[in-house]
């Protein structure tokens, strides 16, 4: 998850022992790190087994889940009879820990090549090991900052106009907080 509960509960001043709104806290948190992924075109929480397919003849495998520490196989499947096929000593370059750079095509644009990997950032509630990625500080401070928004905001999230005794005034919908917006920005995926 983007945050920790424990880290919302701290800035919204709520003990711990405070259990009221845990659920709605959790799914607040929950939907948030599903919006950063979309906003991103990635995804940004570490899998230790992504996979991912492409067209057996492409050279630069642009991956969703980075950084990418480490590739575990490659295999290539030419119909659903055979399946998957195991490709060994595959020549590549992981370049900008995102871009996979094959040495030339493993198969043709008719089979369909498997690439599985390590890739994505450790999250706050959980230990960084060698080799891995903690989540960069803005995005986890980006995910705070939406969570409280969506949390304080939750009884007028999606009102587009207000009436009282003297008219009406309509508010622009406002689901992105415009500064976590600037900061996924900057972590978006360019795919083409």
């Amino acid at each position: 998850m983007i945050t920790t509960l424990t880290t919302i509960k701290g800035r919204l001043g709520l003990p711990e022992s405070d259990v009221k709104d845990d659920d709605l806290l959790n799914a607040i948190i929950e939907a948030v790190g599903a919006r950063f992924d979309k906003e991103t075109r990635r995804t940004l929480a570490r899998n230790a087994a992504a996979t991912e397919e492409f067209a057996g003849d492409e050279m630069e495998l642009r991956l969703g889940n980075y950084p990418v520490e480490s590739v575990t196989s490659f295999h290539l499947k030419s119909d659903e009879t055979t399946g998957w096929e195991l490709q060994s000593d595959v020549v590549y370059l992981l370049r900008k820990g995102c871009v996979v750079s094959l040495g030339g095509p493993l198969g043709a644009a008719s089979q369909q090549l498997k690439v599985t990997y390590a890739g994505g950032y450790v999250m706050p509630d959980a230990t960084v090991s060698a080799g891995q990625t903690a989540l960069p500080k803005d995005l986890e401070l980006a995910g705070i900052e939406q969570v409280l928004f969506v949390y304080r905001h939750r009884d007028r999230l999606g009102i587009a106009s207000e009436s009282g005794g003297g008219g009406s005034i309509a508010k622009p919908e406002q689901d992105l907080i415009p500064s976590v917006a600037a900061v996924l920005k900057r972590y978006e995926r360019w795919v083409n």
